[in-house]
């Protein structure tokens, strides 16, 4: 969830025990318990749970992870990384807020601007396929 009040009301909820494997969009605000094995990507926030285990890149408005991400992170509003969680990637948002205790091995942007927010997501997204091309070769 963003840092100010939204509306809390869960639209999907992904349940401990689940497991997906494939890219999954939702849309609303999506709680997620369980492992999804594939990129993930709603319109609205996401909670990543404390047992939850993504491994793919997490799209969202504002993202609260408490689990393991194995991915980038792009939430244009908000990211809070709570002190069970571990993100294994980077992470671009405007506004970001790490816990203690916190596992995060990855590059972060925050980009104040919302109207600069899509240019920049685009910049940062080609730079790193460059890199992995370049890296690949």
């Amino acid at each position: 969830m963003a840092f100010h009040s939204d509306d809390i009301s869960i639209n999907t909820l992904i349940g401990p025990g689940s497991t997906i494997s494939g890219n999954v969009h939702g849309s609303g605000f999506v709680r997620i318990d369980g492992d999804i094995d594939g990129n993930f990507e709603t319109d609205g926030n996401v909670i990543i749970g404390e047992k939850a285990r993504i491994k793919g890149n997490i799209t969202a408005k504002s993202a609260v992870i408490c689990g393991i991400v194995l991915g980038d992170v792009s939430a244009k509003e908000s990211v809070q990384l709570l002190p069970t969680s571990t993100v294994i990637g980077d992470i671009l948002t405007q506004h970001l807020q790490v816990a203690d205790k916190v596992v995060l091995h990855g590059h972060c942007i925050s980009v104040t601007d919302p109207d600069s927010f899509a240019e920049k997501a685009a910049q940062f997204t080609e730079k790193k396929v460059i890199r992995r091309k370049v890296i690949r070769t």
